[in-house]
C-alpha cells in the first residue's frame, strides 16, 4: 500500500494524480488504481506509475482516513415516488451505522457543480450520487482522487472499479414483454426513456430479446424515447394509436409514462385491456392509483438505497471490493391493465 504521510521537511508537495497521470502517460484512472492497490493494471504498466511517483519527487497523493466525515447524497431531483424511496432508504441506513448525511437534493441542483469539489469538501468522508447528470469522466476524476463513493442507477457506463447499484433493468423488461407475448401481443409500443440512459438501453435490449424468442421481429416505428412523464406517455401513446395499424399493448418507460398512456387510451375510446393492454415499469404507489391498476416490474428501490449504504461502509473503511456493480432483481406485478390480444388484433 502506498505510504500516506506527510513528505518530510524540504520535500516537494505530494503530486496529485493528474501530475502522476500525465507524467505516466496513462489515464488518471490506471493511476487510482496502482495506488489503492487494486487487480487489472499489467505490471509493466504498474511500475511507469511507481517510477513516475518517485520521479516527481514524493510518494503519491495523500488518502483519506477511514470514515472521515459525513456523507454527502446528490440526487437533484425532486424527492418524490422513485427518487423519495431512494433517499429516504439510504438516509434511514446511514442512521443505523451513526453516519451523518448531507443532502443535495431538488432539480435546482442539476445547475450546480459538485462532483469536481467534493473530494475537497470539509467534513465529508464520501458520498452516494443518484443517477448522475455529470459526465462520466466526472465520476472518473473523482475516484481518481481517492474519494469513496457509490452511484446509484448510473445514468451511462461506468469504469468497472467504480462501485455501483441498480436494478436488473434487461431482466426486468424482458419478463415484461415476455409477459405480453404470452397473452399473443405482437404489436407492442415502447414509450422508451431518454437515449442516452444505461437504464433505457438495458430495458430497450430485454424487451427486443422477449420479441425474438416470439419470433417477433422489432418495429423502430413503435419506440418512442423521451423523458418519462405523465405528459410524455399521454403524447407517445397518443402518437401510437393514431397510426392506422395501432398497437395492441403499450410498455411505458415508468408507471408515470404508463399512466400517461391510459389517459390517451380512455381520449380515444379503448378499453383497458379489452381493447389495449398497458403496463409500467417501476411499481411506484401510481401503479395501484390508475383505474385499471397497471401491471408493472417492481424496482427494489429501498433496497438499492441500503446497498449503496453497505458498499459506501465498506469503501470507507477500505475493505476490499470484488463486485463493485451490483445488480438487484426485478419481479413482474401481474394487475388488471394487461390481458389476452383482441380477436380482431390476434395473429397481426
Amino acid at each position: 500500500m502506498i505510504d500516506v504521510n506527510v513528505y518530510a521537511a524540504g520535500m516537494r508537495a505530494a503530486p496529485t494524480v493528474r501530475d502522476i497521470a500525465a507524467h505516466a502517460g496513462v489515464s488518471i484512472a490506471t493511476v487510482s488504481r496502482v495506488l489503492n492497490d487494486q487487480e487489472h493494471v499489467a505490471p509493466e504498466t504498474r511500475d511507469l506509475v511507481h517510477r513516475a511517483v518517485e520521479q516527481l519527487g514524493g510518494r503519491g497523493p495523500r488518502r483519506r482516513p477511514a470514515r472521515a466525515g459525513a456523507v454527502f447524497v446528490r440526487c437533484p431531483y425532486l424527492l418524490t415516488d422513485y427518487f423519495g424511496l431512494i433517499v429516504s432508504s439510504i438516509a434511514e441506513t446511514l442512521d443505523l451505522h451513526g453516519i451523518q448525511l448531507v443532502l443535495n437534493a431538488g432539480e435546482a441542483a442539476q445547475q450546480r457543480e459538485i462532483l469536481p469539489s467534493l473530494a475537497g469538501r470539509p467534513g465529508v468522508g464520501g458520498a452516494i450520487v443518484v443517477l448522475p447528470p455529470e459526465p462520466g469522466e466526472e465520476l472518473i476524476a473523482l475516484q481518481a482522487a481517492g474519494f469513496p463513493f457509490v452511484v446509484v442507477d448510473p445514468r451511462e457506463t461506468v469504469p468497472r472499479d467504480i462501485a455501483a447499484v441498480s436494478a436488473a433493468h434487461f431482466a426486468g423488461a424482458r419478463s415484461l414483454t415476455e409477459h405480453l407475448t404470452r397473452l399473443g401481443h405482437r404489436r407492442i409500443g415502447l414509450l422508451a426513456g431518454p437515449d442516452n440512459w444505461l437504464a433505457s438501453s438495458a430495458r430497450r435490449a430485454g424487451h427486443v430479446s422477449a420479441l425474438a424468442d416470439a419470433g417477433v421481429l422489432p418495429d423502430p416505428a413503435l419506440v418512442l424515447p423521451g423523458e418519462p412523464t405523465v405528459p410524455f406517455g399521454y403524447e407517445a401513446a397518443r402518437h401510437l394509436l393514431d397510426q392506422p395499424d395501432r398497437p395492441t399493448a403499450l410498455l411505458g418507460f415508468n408507471d408515470k409514462a404508463a399512466s400517461g398512456a391510459l389517459a390517451a387510451a380512455a381520449a380515444r375510446g379503448l378499453r383497458v385491456p379489452e381493447d389495449l393492454s398497458i403496463a409500467g415499469f417501476d411499481d411506484i404507489d401510481l401503479a395501484q392509483a390508475t383505474s385499471p391498476m397497471l401491471t408493472t416490474v417492481r424496482q427494489p428501490l429501498a433496497e438499492m438505497g441500503r446497498t449503496a449504504v453497505g458498499l459506501l461502509v465498506r469503501l470507507l473503511d477500505r475493505h476490499r471490493l470484488d463486485a463493485l456493480h451490483v445488480e438487484l432483481a426485478t419481479e413482474l406485478v401481474i394487475r388488471d391493465s394487461t390481458g389476452p390480444v383482441p380477436a380482431a388484433s390476434a395473429g397481426r
